[in-house]
């Protein structure tokens, strides 16, 4: 196998400095030495149960070792893992594992109950230790493929279906080393959280393999709750480096507004996923003592488009600058380039960027150009600086009597009153005018607003063809694994 291979790059990161303490796992560090152990592990495991070059292994775990570990062999082996959630409920999870072709499934032993189901439907299925493989993993004959496919993740993207992304080892490295670059921060002693979901680009990408690839150690936590836990993790771990989403940056706030500690070794939280308000950002940047900054990124493209620039180059409402190994453009819907200022549909390629849907050529067409180019599906601007503006989502784009609202703009304007935590906008069909503007609101604990007042509020910052005409109040957003709103399971009557 070539150096330009995450398997070849983390097996010397490990040869290097054995003993040296490289994982934090159940209040215990790992050594480099101990880890590759599990690894050699994993890999005669798969060998004996005949998985081969180009095939594809699920994962369906927790973060933890052992997802690392089997990760690393089956590309040791010339394999591909698929990572998907243990929660995504039955029929979607059965669809996806056929689609993927896989040779066998590991979950973990806490998830006992989708082995019969699994197994019923032809795909082996395992339940396995979290530190450990003890067994060899029954397996089945599925097609031999790509061996520099690396992972292929399942996103949901702008069709609300799952779409399988398949990412190279060449993309997931390209992306790696341009986050390095594009934020000149991490040091050799940093510590990164490794708190998001796996199954999770995001997650899995900076939170798991960007401390394998650059040599630097990483605090896994199978789940970010109970909080208190994870923070005081944080700080015997001396975590410096937090990747997280706005809800867990939320949940740290909170934690330390009721007492917690705060961890005093933090030098970055890094948000992604979800949008970050700026409101939370400062609270987030008062109660850790910390940097927050902002990034924007895509399962497409390896997870990370644009990142702040640096710690103290951030600019409100902007998720940074486009980081090298990506380029992008904002297109009209004609397909014309427009210039800095102009707000249209987001397109972009690059080393980090997938070069097609996994078995899905009717998509693919649909979204990748014949010059490598990719329809993000989200509404941007850039500043004559190069920083991205995020408008909005094209399917989150409400047509009110022949004009178009971005759900985000309204949304923006609704957070920034006092009584607000959070808002969702949809568009409810109406016969007349097409759609009209209905939001959901989460108010802040303790505060009391009239629908009515928030109305009010918009008109006097909103064109009045934006303005909700219906403002629902719930007590939380419904949101996915890694915190982002969940809009289709909000109610459209």
């Amino acid at each position: 196998m070539s150096s330009s291979r995450l398997e070849t790059i983390i097996r010397d990161n490990l040869n290097r400095l054995p003993a040296e303490p490289f994982i934090w796992w159940q209040k215990t560090w790992w050594s480099r030495g101990a880890f590759l152990e599990l690894i050699e592990e994993c890999e005669e495991r798969l060998k004996t149960s005949n998985f081969k070059r180009g095939q594809r292994l699920a994962l369906l775990t927790p973060n933890s070792p052992i997802l690392l570990a089997t990760a690393v062999a089956v590309w040791r082996l010339g394999g591909a893992v698929v990572l998907i959630d243990p929660r995504s409920g039955y029929t979607p999870l059965i669809r996806q594992l056929r689609h993927a072709d896989v040779f066998a499934v590991l979950t973990s032993r806490g998830c006992d109950e989708l082995v019969p189901l699994i197994s019923e439907d032809g795909i082996p299925c395992s339940a396995i230790s979290l530190d450990s493989l003890e067994d060899n993993i029954p397996g089945r004959p599925c097609d031999e493929e790509d061996p520099d496919t690396a992972v292929i993740f399942y996103t949901s993207g702008i069709t609300g279906e799952p779409n399988a992304v398949p990412l190279t080892h060449a993309n997931l490295l390209a992306c790696i080393e341009s986050c390095v670059n594009h934020i000149d921060m991490l040091d050799e002693d940093d510590v990164i959280l490794n708190a998001l979901p796996n199954s999770n680009a995001f997650g899995f990408v900076c939170g798991a393999l960007l401390p394998l690839v650059k040599a630097v150690r990483q605090v896994i936590l199978p789940s970010f709750m109970p909080v208190e836990a994870s923070m005081d993790a944080i700080r015997k771990a001396e975590v410096s480096i937090v990747m997280a989403v706005p809800t867990m940056v939320a949940m740290m706030v909170s934690a330390v507004m009721r007492g917690a500690v705060p961890p005093s070794k933090i030098k970055c939280v890094l948000s992604g996923a979800d949008r970050l308000s700026c409101g939370l950002r400062r609270r987030a940047e008062q109660a850790l003592q910390t940097h927050v900054i902002q990034g924007y990124g895509l399962t497409e493209a390896s997870s990370v488009v644009a990142l702040t620039p640096g710690l103290d180059k951030s600019k409100p409402e902007s998720v940074g600058t486009i980081i090298s190994c990506v380029e992008a453009q904002i297109r009209s819907d004609a397909g014309e380039i427009l210039p800095a200022g102009s707000e249209g549909q987001l397109w972009v390629r690059g080393a980090s960027v997938a070069a097609s849907y996994y078995r899905s050529p009717e998509l693919t067409e649909g979204r990748f150009d014949a010059d490598g180019w990719f329809r993000t599906g989200d509404i941007g601007r850039f500043d004559e600086d190069g920083y991205l503006y995020l408008v909005g989502r094209m399917t989150e784009v409400i047509f009110v009597g022949g004009f178009k609202v971005y759900s985000r703009e309204v949304e923006r304007t609704l957070e920034e009153h006092p009584a607000v935590k959070e808002a969702a906008v949809i568009g409810v069909p109406r016969s007349i005018s097409g759609e009209i503007v209905k939001a959901f609101v989460v108010l802040r604990n303790g505060d009391k607003v009239s629908s009515k007042e928030l109305i009010d509020y918009c008109k006097q910052k909103l064109s009045y063809y934006k303005v909700p005409r219906i403002i629902e109040f719930i007590s939380q957003m419904p949101r996915s694994a890694i915190g982002e709103i969940v809009k289709r399971k909000l109610s459209k009557d």
